[in-house]
């Protein structure tokens, strides 16, 4: 019994190397690739979990290309992995694309999808182009009628220009662009109405895709309708624009006018407060000249006699008013 048990230690320890190893190295997934035809080393795989790459996510890829009849390069495969790409869909988007005769390559379509598009998504709408639906547009034609317009445009992906082209959200607003330029350049809303066509083909000849990561197959007009009379209502709005500074304008004349009153007013009190001090001044002045022999007393009564006078024919002037021969009637 004791001669057996540094045997059994030798089995248990050759167990657990055993196991250790199986845990580092893939070996089920190198038996794989090698049934599958794709040559990996063991000395790969190792490296591989040094470099903290997963095996299968490099692996299982390379086999799906390789039964497809693709030749793709494990170390590129690698190094976009490392690069924080995702290797399955690009290898999924080169299957796709060989299958549907579209030329990509494997550096194209890892700049792809580094870039953060969808390469595999890309792939599929060079197939099935999509259909993108704008927001109702509003713009205002020539007679001041408001049209709303709404579009649906079908896009194809351009795998040309996916680095670095525009997305959807440009596509959107060109054509928003395109539809408010068009029906602002129609002489009537009418015309608009009649020929709604009109617009999707000024819109498609002004080349909108230029620039963007789409190329435009058509462009659909869906719904088309009559809005609010902007004209009316904008000639509506001037008309109370000019009606308020028109009254500002008047309040600001007859301010002016109480104003002026105002002061003549003011000016004929002033005018009457001189006349009464320079009247209560003339006794004074009469008895001044008659003690200093500047004025006589014949001067004096003559004087009299002219005030006199001049009251009588004051009171007479007042008795034709008619406002006298009314108050002598009613008495």
């Amino acid at each position: 019994m004791e001669a057996l048990l540094p045997l059994l230690f030798l089995i248990v320890l050759i167990v657990i190397v055993f196991s250790v190893i199986l845990s580092f190295i893939p070996l089920r997934l190198w038996i794989a690739a090698l049934a599958a035809g794709v040559r990996v080393g063991i000395i790969t795989l190792i490296g591989m979990r040094l470099r903290r790459v997963v095996p299968a996510k490099v692996v299982e890829p390379l086999i799906k290309a390789t039964k497809a009849g693709l030749q793709l390069n494990v170390n590129k495969l690698e190094g976009h992995y490392l690069a924080g790409g995702n290797v399955d869909r690009v290898v999924n988007a080169l299957i796709a694309a060989q299958r549907a005769n579209i030329e990509l390559g494997f550096e194209r379509a890892a700049a792809i999808d580094l870039a953060g598009r969808d390469v595999l998504q890309a792939v599929q709408m060079s197939v099935n182009p999509k259909v993108i639906e704008t927001p109702v547009v509003a713009a205002v034609a020539k007679d001041g009628i408001e049209v709303k317009a709404k579009a649906r445009v079908t896009v194809r992906a351009n795998i040309d220009r996916l680095v670095g082209g525009a997305g959807e959200e440009t596509i959107i607003a060109r054509v928003g662009e395109g539809i408010v330029t068009t029906i602002g350049s129609s002489n009537t809303h009418k015309e608009v109405l009649e020929n709604p066509d009109t617009i999707s083909q000024t819109v498609l000849n002004k080349g909108l895709d230029a620039g963007t990561a789409f190329e435009i197959l058509s462009i659909d007009i869906a719904d088309v309708d009559v809005g609010k009379n902007i004209g009316a209502q904008l000639q509506t709005d001037q008309a109370e624009a000019d009606k308020r500074i028109a009254q500002a304008k008047a309040e600001e004349r007859r301010a002016m006018a109480v104003a002026r009153e105002q002061e003549m007013k003011a000016a004929v009190q002033e005018m009457r407060a001189k006349v009464v001090e320079a009247e209560a001044q003339v006794p004074e002045a009469l008895a001044t000249a008659l003690r200093e022999g500047k004025l006589g007393v014949l001067d004096y009564y003559n004087l009299q006699n002219i005030l006199a006078d001049t009251q009588m024919r004051d009171a007479i002037s007042k008795m034709g008013k008619p406002e006298d021969r009314s108050g002598d009637d009613s008495k």
